[in-house]
């Protein structure tokens, strides 16, 4: 019996190390997606136009067509993604142990969240410049924070937003108390059900969670911007191969859009690439010159896969977000650079 406990803890050091050595710079995260022919990613499957769960299990939003865009450039099929619906205090962990391999679920891009002090993430260029906001019903005459003085006020709890809340009103000396909620959807119920005068979220999900309210219409998003949201997907840190080829693959949506390069011409594009020698920085970014992809540990065509699934950003923007989805929101700074916009993609050579 000695001897069996003995040659067991012996096996278990010998798979811990092995799982270890793969963490730790033996491989990539990279190469499991792409042996595994499928993706799996971390998204809410709660907010409209983002991420949400549609009554026949299929996923859509800006969110999942990030995932959709990964797949697309790592295993070759949008299609090939396994979506994990996970809450805000869930999504980090999940990406530690593993179960995810991405992280597409309306997440703020922060210090603490990138350092290796503090969740040591690794994060994928912003794909939606957000700001936190209030929710009030119309009828409450609410303005501004100094109505909402010693006020009930629903939130989600683990996030940025209900650090963002306590900065605001401790700054400005007012009294609240915060009526805390695990995910959206609850937050939501909190608030119609009275629970609190106001609720609190980025922007984007108030605006995605009033287009399903009974009247949309009796409730006011407030002038007042809180704080600076900006979303982007995330990777565990420490992977640079993994978090590489996310990087330049949502660079590739944005630079598409400046290409001109859409969902419906990018095979003509390519054709006119292979035909023109002298379009060198098209040639290079739709991989007919080859040793781009190779070096991110993907096909030389990896933009062409992803434009063909889910076109480029700007297309993604306008069938979910656009002014005509269920819910529309104006760019503004989500624009390319080019239109006045934050949006930019590094040259791809």
């Amino acid at each position: 019996m000695i001897r069996r406990f003995a040659t067991g803890l012996v096996t278990l050091s010998l798979l811990a190390t092995g799982c270890a050595s793969i963490d730790q710079g033996g491989g990539s995260r990279l190469e499991l997606i792409s042996k595994r022919g499928q993706l799996h990613c971390g998204v809410s499957g709660k907010i409209p136009g983002f991420s949400f769960l549609l009554g026949n299990g299929r996923y859509e939003g800006l969110d999942v067509d990030i995932c959709r865009a990964m797949a697309a450039a790592v295993v070759g099929d949008a299609t090939k993604v396994q979506y994990r619906p996970l809450t805000a205090p869930e999504r980090f962990t999940a990406l530690k142990t593993g179960e995810i391999d991405l992280l597409s679920r309306n997440t703020t891009f922060n210090l603490s969240r990138d350092a290796a002090g503090g969740n040591g993430l690794t994060f994928a260029p912003v794909v939606f410049h957000d700001g936190q906001g209030l929710m009030v019903k119309r009828s409450s005459g609410i303005k501004g924070l100094q109505d909402l003085k010693a006020s009930n006020i629903c939130v989600g709890s683990g996030t940025t937003t209900e650090q963002n809340l306590n900065d605001a009103f401790q700054e400005r000396k007012l009294s609240y108390t915060p009526i805390k909620y695990q995910d959206l959807n609850q937050v939501v119920a909190g608030y119609l059900q009275g629970r609190c005068l106001a609720m609190t979220s980025d922007r984007s999900q108030l605006a995605a969670a009033r287009s399903g309210f009974p009247d949309p219409e009796q409730h006011i998003i407030l002038d007042v911007v809180l704080s600076k949201e900006p979303l982007a997907p995330a990777s565990v840190g420490g992977d640079q191969r993994l978090g590489d080829a996310i990087r330049w693959v949502v660079f590739a949506l944005f630079a598409a859009e400046e290409f001109g390069i859409t969902q419906e011409n990018v095979d003509s594009k390519l054709q006119q690439a292979k035909t023109n020698p002298q379009m060198s920085s098209l040639r290079r970014f739709l991989g007919v010159d080859a040793g781009l992809g190779q070096k991110l540990g993907l096909a030389d065509d990896f933009v062409v896969k992803v434009i063909r699934a889910t076109g480029n950003y700007g297309e993604i923007y306008n069938r979910h977000l656009g002014p005509n989805s269920s819910v529309p929101i104006p760019r503004g700074l989500n624009r390319s650079y080019r239109q006045g916009g934050l949006l930019i993609a590094p040259p791809f050579n």
